[in-house]
């Protein structure tokens, strides 16, 4: 099954499923927004809109982009603001997005599902504004090595949506590639994970 039509069928149950790679992203998303404030944000891969809702009260604008239709309809239903727009769009293609438009690009728990993270870098480095931030959120590696991935249970059967393996090595060449600086790498375990790798790697560039 293939990313988009996973995410269509996921968007119903997306937000009510036990999930704490997604409580634990969102906490973590918080707590990068709660002293900064930003004129346009690129939000590449708002799901249902759970952190849109924090990027609205951050940001003068607000353009986020998912490729699952259902799942835009669901973050439409969260955040109605006139500030925030929500665009359909596979991050896979060129992004809808002028030059130098936005001063902080997000992705998260997205990147997971794109094969070619360089693109993704380059589309980034194309619409950030000179002084821009490029801040990611993924599942850590570690998890990916031990079988880990997004999936969801639908009518007693587990979905695995499709997956590609990003070493941090990959994240950091593809960056430099595009002349990125890392600002900031960081680790991030959820109460639960007691003797277990980390659960997430957040990545802000500049």
């Amino acid at each position: 099954m293939n990313v988009q039509e996973s995410y269509n069928r996921w968007a119903e149950s997306y937000d009510t499923d036990r999930n704490l790679t997604r409580d634990l992203d969102g906490e973590l998303t918080q707590l990068f927004l709660r002293a900064r404030r930003f004129h346009s944000v690129l939000e590449a891969g708002c799901g249902t809109g759970k952190n849109t809702i924090f990027l609205a009260e951050r940001a003068e604008r607000v353009l986020s982009l998912d490729i699952s239709v259902e799942m835009l309809a669901r973050a439409q239903e969260k955040v109605s603001a006139p500030h925030v727009k929500f665009q359909q769009a596979d991050l896979s293609d060129p992004w809808p997005v002028e030059d130098d438009s936005a001063d902080l690009v997000m992705c998260n728990l997205v990147l997971e599902h794109i094969e070619d993270l360089e693109f993704v870098f380059a589309e980034a480095r194309r619409v950030l504004l000179p002084t821009g931030l490029f801040r990611i959120s993924e599942l850590h590696p570690f998890r990916q090595y031990q079988g880990k991935q997004a999936q969801f249970d639908e009518r007693g059967q587990t979905i695995l949506i499709e997956a590609f393996m990003h070493h941090v090595s990959e994240f950091l060449a593809a960056a430099e590639a595009q002349q990125f600086k890392l600002k900031q790498l960081q680790e991030h375990w959820h109460g639960l994970d007691l003797n277990k790798p980390p659960r997430l790697i957040t990545f802000l560039f500049e």
